[in-house]
Parts: structure tokens; C-alpha cells; sequence
């Protein structure tokens, strides 16, 4: 296995952990949200003819709280998404880097990388026009890539 495959999966686990703890943090909502269900229900039933009223009280807060589990869900799959894009934008960084350190005749250390929904911005300097028309065809020829700007500047 060579460097890029293990770039690349350790980025996919980083990916799938944060999905994890969303999910996880989900969950814990449902859990309070069902212990406060029943406690709602057991006070209500100690007064006397208070079951409907707590009957009622309990339907409320169920639906309440179903409200906001939606609300919720929506949000954490919107920040899911923005999620998973910030890290499909650092995975092909990641990437295009790597490609430019393995051209010996680029000088990495002048280049500056940027991804952001999926457009990659080069910046810095480079030593020919050739090398410039190079590390844009290097971040061309990365999966996920939209397009490339390239700002580089011939010294």
C-alpha cells in the first residue's frame, strides 16, 4: 500500500467518525426526550383525575418533541453535508500536494493549494511558464476537481 492509499483512508475514517458522533448525538435526544415523556405522564397521573390531563400533556410534549427531532435531523444533515464537503475539499489538497511533491522539477515549497467545492486554487510562484502550465495539469487530474484557477506567478 503506498502513501496516497494511506492518505486516503485515513481521511475516509476521519469522514465516517464525524457521521458517527452525529448519529450518537441524535440518539441521546431521542433518550431524553422519552425519560421526559414518562415523567410527565407519572406526575400527572398522581393527582387525582389528572390522567387525561396528563394524557394530554403527554401528546403535546410527544409532539413537541417530534418536532424538534425533525428539526434537528435537518440540521445535522445539513451540517453533515457541509461537513462532508469540507472534507472532500482537504482530501483533494491533500492530494494535489502530494502529486506536487512527487514532480521533482516543481518546488512545492512556492505553491500554495486551496480547495473549496471542489474548485482548486494555485497561488505562489513557480521558475517557467512550463512548470506553471504543469502543476495545473497535476491538479487537473485529481478526482472531485471542478476546475482549477490558476494564480501562479512566473519568477
Amino acid at each position: 500500500m503506498n502513501q496516497e492509499q494511506i492518505s486516503n483512508l485515513q481521511i475516509e475514517g476521519r469522514y465516517e467518525a464525524a457521521r458517527g458522533s452525529s448519529l450518537l448525538t441524535l440518539s441521546g435526544i431521542v433518550v431524553v426526550a422519552a425519560c421526559l415523556s414518562v415523567s410527565l405522564g407519572l406526575a400527572g397521573c398522581e393527582k387525582e383525575g389528572g390522567a387525561e390531563e396528563a394524557g394530554r400533556k403527554m401528546d403535546l410534549a410527544a409532539e413537541r418533541m417530534g418536532d424538534q427531532l425533525e428539526a434537528t435531523k435537518e440540521s445535522m444533515d445539513e451540517k453533515a453535508a457541509r461537513g462532508g464537503s469540507y472534507l472532500e475539499d482537504a482530501a483533494i489538497t491533500a492530494k494535489i500536494k502530494a502529486a506536487i511533491l512527487r514532480e521533482p522539477a516543481l518546488k512545492v515549497l512556492q505553491i500554495d493549494v486551496t480547495t473549496t467545492d471542489g474548485v482548486v486554487t494555485l497561488s505562489g510562484t513557480v521558475d517557467s511558464p512550463l512548470s506553471r502550465e504543469r502543476v495545473t495539469e497535476v491538479a487537473r487530474n485529481h478526482q472531485g476537481v471542478k476546475s482549477v484557477e490558476n494564480n501562479l506567478v512566473v519568477k
